[in-house]
């Protein structure tokens, strides 16, 4: 591998769409775009999950949570493609980036955002550093929940329309749910080797087949909260989802293979869970996206 290939690699590609697209989905909820601050947006989202896996390398690496039994791509810090320091370096650069570009939008609308912000930069070195890190407490699916679905999808609305909307908080929850499975069919596949090495995710405390029943639900879950949502918006638009945005709906065929796959895959078979969970969360998204995107234009 090249030298950039490694770095790139290390950054975790394939877990990106789960920063980017509650930036697109956000945005379509405020109903308008102002370019620079979606590209911020952009900055801050990815900034923050690249930083993210970079800490979580070099923690999980350090700590010798990553082992040669681990199912996934190796890491740079334990497979010695880089060393901790550089790897830590680079984690601190990427939420440094995300850092001025967040401060940007939080001049551009109100300094309250600092303090949120920086909550997230906390909770994304804490999942796997510090003395006691909040994975290991089996915490760490509430936690992306809560600032890579509902803070990055409200936020975004927020910095786009300086509001959020009953439509942005529905989207927020239903993205949440969706990214919340992509860990934990990453948390699944890695059972065996976290088990051994003392790390008790949600996973390892709920076990094997329970963890597979939570993938499920929460799958399903995300679907849910936009057909709930279009109900009450039809009771009452100004709470609930205008009827466009079960347009997501339209990507449950993704959902079908790792959700069936999600019952029977062991070992190497669950990493084309994580990717179809991926895969399920750009399509879901540009759906609902589309969908909040048309609602906006009928009201306009």
């Amino acid at each position: 591998m090249s030298r950039l290939s490694v770095w790139v690699a290390g950054a975790r590609p394939r877990t990106l769409p789960a920063s980017a697209m509650p930036v697109v989905v956000g945005t379509a909820a405020a109903g308008h775009a102002v370019v620079w601050r979606t590209v911020a947006a952009f900055v801050v989202a990815l900034g923050l999950q690249i930083g993210a896996n970079y800490a979580n390398d070099v923690h999980d690496g350090v700590r010798g949570v990553d082992t040669e039994r681990r199912l996934g791509p190796p890491r740079l810090t334990a497979s010695g493609l880089a060393s901790p320091r550089a790897v830590t370096v680079a984690a601190l650069v990427s939420i440094g980036l995300a850092g001025i570009a967040g401060l940007a939008l939080a001049i551009a609308t109100t300094l309250w955002l600092l303090p949120i912000g920086a909550a997230a930069m906390l909770a994304l070195w804490l999942y796997s550093g510090g003395p006691k890190p909040y994975a290991e407490l089996g915490l760490g699916e509430a936690m992306v929940f809560a600032f890579f679905g509902v803070m990055a999808t409200a936020g975004t609305a927020f910095v786009q329309a300086e509001t959020v909307s009953a439509a942005a908080w529905w989207s927020s929850a239903a993205m949440g749910l969706l990214i919340v499975a992509i860990l934990e069919a990453n948390n699944l596949r890695d059972i065996p080797t976290d088990a051994a090495t003392g790390r008790r995710t949600l996973a390892v405390r709920l076990g094997d087949r329970r963890t597979r029943i939570l993938y499920r639900c929460e799958v399903v879950a995300a679907y849910a909260v936009v057909v709930v949502g279009v109900l009450v918006g039809i009771a009452d638009e100004r709470f609930g989802l205008s009827q466009w945005a079960l347009f997501a709906l339209a990507s449950w065929p993704l959902a079908i293979h790792p959700m069936e796959t999600v019952g029977r895959a062991e070992g190497r078979e669950l990493i084309a869970v994580l990717e179809g969970t991926s895969k399920l969360v750009v399509a879901f998204g540009a759906l609902l996206a589309l969908g909040l995107w048309i609602a906006g234009a009928s009201a306009r």
